[in-house]
């Protein structure tokens, strides 16, 4: 479905949307790709459906926005791929936010399982395109993160250790790490692993780039004696970042990175070396 997309604008559509409104199913599969925006303020997760010819938004959300409601003609149905239908309740006149941008357009309501879908129509107007390399979608120069449904429910990926390091006492070092699975989003920020391996270590919240050949990965020692991380071992977990609104230096190693130490000023010795 997303693979005739890539690298290029998307086609017009032909028929106005009235004279057959379709989308691909009315509940997104598990392949299918997502990202995280908002409808007039409220967030959601939005199906990009580049099989659909109209955008919608779920019945239910819709209800809570009802000054931005329109009625429209009760004839009007929508029809999926395989044969299914569902009755069009109106219109909405909707701020569209993806990433730092806000669009504003006129959606359908309708009975359909994720909160938004967002179709052709809407994806053409704005220029939107679709790289399935890096699971971004991109407009205006802006680069947003895609999920597939699997990631959704799993979004935190693991990073492990490079190479064998000792972790010197009571010392902050960086430790090289790689992605336990690679692809499933570009942009994270790291934190503390829920697998502990190492106590009284504590890791740095970092912006990085899962797509370079090492993470980066800042660490502090709280104990008397040196860590020994094996090679593979977790190190941090990786949650993925909606949207990136300026990538100073695309990441530059000249960048200077916050000790923890410093931000460890206000803490007493029993919360320094807590286990």
């Amino acid at each position: 479905m997303y693979g005739r997309l890539k690298g290029r604008r998307l086609p017009f559509l032909n028929k106005a949307p009235e004279e057959g409104l379709k989308v691909s199913a009315l509940c997104g599969g598990r392949n299918e790709l997502y990202l995280e925006g908002s409808i007039c303020g409220i967030p959601c997760l939005m199906l990009v459906d580049t099989g659909a010819n109209v955008t919608l938004v779920r019945t239910d959300l819709a209800q809570k926005l009802k000054e931005n409601f329109i009625y429209t003609a009760p004839n009007i149905s929508l029809k999926t791929a395989t044969g299914e239908k569902a009755e069009i309740r109106g219109k909405l006149d909707a701020a569209i936010e993806c990433g730092c941008r806000k669009f504003q357009y006129k959606i359908y309501v309708a009975n359909i399982t994720d909160p938004c879908i967002l179709g052709l129509d809407f994806l053409q107007k704005f220029n939107f395109t679709v790289d399935l390399e890096k699971n971004e979608i991109r407009t205006g120069g802006e680069e947003i993160p895609l999920f597939s449904a699997s990631a959704e429910h799993s979004k935190l990926c693991s990073v492990l250790a490079k190479e064998k390091t000792i972790i010197p006492a009571r010392s902050e070092c960086l430790i090289q790490g790689v992605p336990e699975v690679s692809g499933k989003f570009r942009y994270a920020v790291t934190d503390f692993p829920s697998q502990v391996s190492q106590k009284g270590v504590l890791v740095a919240a970092t912006l990085v780039d899962l797509k370079r050949e090492a993470i980066p990965i800042r660490v502090l020692n709280l104990d008397n004696k040196p860590k020994n991380v094996d090679k593979g071992a977790i190190i941090a977990t990786c949650e993925p970042v909606v949207d990136i609104v300026a990538r100073p230096q695309e990441f530059s190693e000249s960048l200077r990175l916050p000790l923890i130490s410093e931000n460890l000023e206000g803490l007493n010795e029993e919360q320094r070396t807590a286990q």
